[in-house]
């Protein structure tokens, strides 16, 4: 069986919850490993702010890069079918060619680094047209009266009833921005992508073969 996405549990954790979201999404759950989720956690949330309290910077991109190739020898050595491919700068984008849009037309799913106020990590999981679905782990609910006023734009959509998959649609357009406003991945300098497969799907295994 399928998990229900998930969200967070703090306002930190973006990090590791969209990771195992990752997880979740490609693989059913009793084929999903304890130790994996415990190295999950264990290697995000990295960070200090500026008062030295653990964690309360989130996870920063090294620790990214690095659970990244966790991931591949863990799946190597445990005989796993999760691959993962670490991406930054100029091929983090969203166009027809690149890794991201190919990775999610194969059955992949991508974390990627955008801004949602402040640094974020959310779960890309399909394309539709010219919109993305994502999981974003930061729950919000539409009828809050206190509902931030950057989600009143067509560009950003709320999905419901679809907790397995995607909880908002976003233009590609606005998330391929170089600015820093509500699910845009800002400049190139700072951007990153985290790519997870599931090597036994279909999809994934005949893209693969064609590609690597």
């Amino acid at each position: 069986m399928k998990n229900l996405l998930n969200y967070q549990t703090s306002e930190y954790d973006c990090g590791p919850v969209t990771v195992l979201n990752g997880i979740r999404y490609l693989f059913e759950r009793e084929d999903i490993h304890p130790d994996l989720v415990k190295f999950i956690m264990l290697y995000c949330l990295d960070t200090c702010n500026e008062s030295g309290d653990p964690g309360k910077h989130g996870t920063s991109p090294s620790a990214i890069d690095f659970l990244s190739r966790w991931l591949n020898h863990y799946g190597e050595t445990r005989n796993f079918p999760l691959r993962c491919e670490y991406y930054s700068g100029q091929s983090v984008t969203i166009t027809p060619d690149s890794p991201i849009t190919r990775a999610l037309l194969a059955g992949g799913v991508v974390l990627i680094h955008l801004y949602l106020g402040v640094e974020h990590y959310v779960l890309l999981t399909g394309i539709e047209g010219d919109r993305v679905l994502l999981f974003d782990p930061f729950y919000e609910e539409l009828d809050d009266p206190e509902l931030d006023e950057e989600y009143s734009t067509e560009e950003i959509s709320f999905i419901t009833g679809q907790p397995k998959k995607a909880n908002r649609s976003v233009s590609i357009e606005r998330l391929n921005r170089t600015t820093g406003d509500y699910y845009e991945m800002g400049d190139f300098s700072l951007r990153l992508a985290l790519i997870m497969f599931n090597t036994d799907l279909p999809d994934t295994a005949i893209f693969y073969k064609s590609v690597y």
